[in-house]
């Protein structure tokens, strides 16, 4: 082996056994093995040689290349072991582990369902899609109804289909298929073509409730929806029944509770009337009942439904509903069991 070559040879396993990185290595096997490179240089200064020479010097050249691209790769290997190595300094401080929570819509849901299951009820899920006979038309909705637009505010998709914007529709979709006596809740998500801001939100949760059976009657509404605020919000709390308009139920009516901020003297929370509205109620109309082949002489019955996001936000007194959706970890973190 000519001694420029051994000489070589002897230096690059040298620097290749030191490098301390694989970028440092990259630029070892640049400068023997590049294009420029030492080695290179040597190859192409063969045709100045002897044929025998240069014969001996090639074949020479090739071992010494192919021995250092060995090297490189043991040493890159080595590397790539090193770097992922861990070691533990006792010396850093400990790190706090947080033990994951339940969303605080979750909670809530949850609260809901266990208290109205508890007078009863069952739990009944329904789709997010909709058609506009359940959306809208089998509750009384007909196609040219103001309120189409204005208190519900659908998102349309194609072909009579719509994102739902209230989960009422799982109670025709519940009486259709049972005969009476029913008596559900159906909790979910709804979509309405809302701003999003401190007090809405174009995608939210809602609890359906429905009762229906002989006799029911609006005095049966109120008192269940008395038991369930006093389980919500505590025993002391107070509920009042104000006339309303919904174009599924008859007579209708919106159920408050006394200001859980000020206990019903009156602050900015319910705008100095003491009083906190919280859901929608009334008697099933009773064309309702009929779209579903329900007699409406034979039975009666009573619906309800509430937003989530607005229970937890006065439970747990919060001012903005955009709260719910920011997956801040340091507003999720606050919340524990109900």
């Amino acid at each position: 082996m000519q001694p420029n070559l051994a000489l070589l040879k002897k230096n690059a396993l040298a620097e290749i056994v030191s490098a301390a990185s694989q970028a440092e290595l990259e630029k070892i096997k640049v400068r023997y093995l590049g294009r420029k490179g030492e080695l290179t240089a040597i190859l192409r200064s063969l045709k100045d040689l002897a044929e025998e020479e240069r014969r001996q010097t090639g074949k020479d050249a090739n071992i010494v290349k192919n021995e250092l691209l060995t090297v490189i790769d043991e040493k890159l290997k080595e590397l790539a072991v090193s770097r992922n190595t861990y070691t533990l300094d006792l010396t850093l401080p400990g790190r706090k582990r947080f033990i994951g929570t339940k969303h605080p819509l979750t909670l809530v849901v949850e609260r809901i369902t266990e208290i109205f299951i508890g007078l009863g009820f069952e739990e009944i899920l329904g789709p997010e899609i909709e058609s506009e006979w359940y959306n809208f038309e089998a509750l009384n909705i007909p196609e040219a109804h103001p309120s189409r637009g204005e208190m519900f505010g659908p998102f349309y998709l194609s072909d009579g289909w719509l994102l739902r914007s209230h989960t009422s529709p799982v109670q025709i979709r519940v009486m259709e298929k049972t005969k009476s006596p029913i008596r559900v809740i159906a909790p979910g998500r709804v979509y309405r073509r809302d701003a999003f801001d401190a007090s809405h939100s174009p995608v939210f949760h809602q609890v359906e409730g429905l009762y229906v059976d002989k006799g029911v009657s609006f005095a049966n509404l109120k008192g269940v929806l008395e038991k369930f605020c006093q389980e919500m919000f505590g025993a002391d709390i107070k509920t009042q029944l104000t006339p309303s308009y919904f174009p599924f139920t008859e007579p209708s009516a919106e159920l408050s509770i006394s200001c859980t901020n000020c206990a019903g003297e009156g602050c900015r929370v319910c705008k100095q009337t003491g009083w906190l509205e919280i859901l929608g109620c009334g008697m099933v109309h009773p064309q309702v009942l009929r779209n579903v082949g329900y007699n409406p002489d034979e039975v009666t019955g009573y619906a309800f439904g509430m937003g989530i996001e607005r229970i937890a936000m006065i439970k747990y007194k919060i001012d903005d509903i955009r709260h719910f959706f920011t997956n801040d970890l340091r507003f999720l973190r606050q919340f524990r069991e109900i």
